[in-house]
């Protein structure tokens, strides 16, 4: 067992310092970006909501289109103004029987 303390990274989504991310999650600038500024949490928390969005917006991950669509939503979750739900979402916990 290693006594080596995590690193930590003042986590831009979470607003304060967390564990960081062992290794960049994605290649090249991004990755990186996302390295030094989100932590295991908030990088988690996007993975969650990027399910949602794969879901509800079928969106293909394979397609140009649909990576587009997830890097534009990911920028907008951490680094603007929040990414949207689909107007139609309905949280699990919020649906009819």
């Amino acid at each position: 067992m290693s006594d080596e303390t995590p690193r930590t990274v003042h986590c831009i989504k979470l607003g304060r310092e967390a564990e960081a991310l062992p290794k960049p999650p994605l290649k090249g600038e991004v990755g990186q970006k996302i390295f030094e500024n989100i932590s295991k949490e908030g990088w988690r928390m996007w993975l969650e909501h990027s399910k949602m969005l794969v879901n509800e917006f079928r969106l293909d991950l394979m397609s140009e289109q649909g990576q587009k669509i997830w890097f534009t939503e990911m920028e907008k979750y951490f680094w603007g103004d929040g990414s949207e739900l689909p107007k139609e979402f309905v949280p699990t916990d919020e649906q009819k029987d």
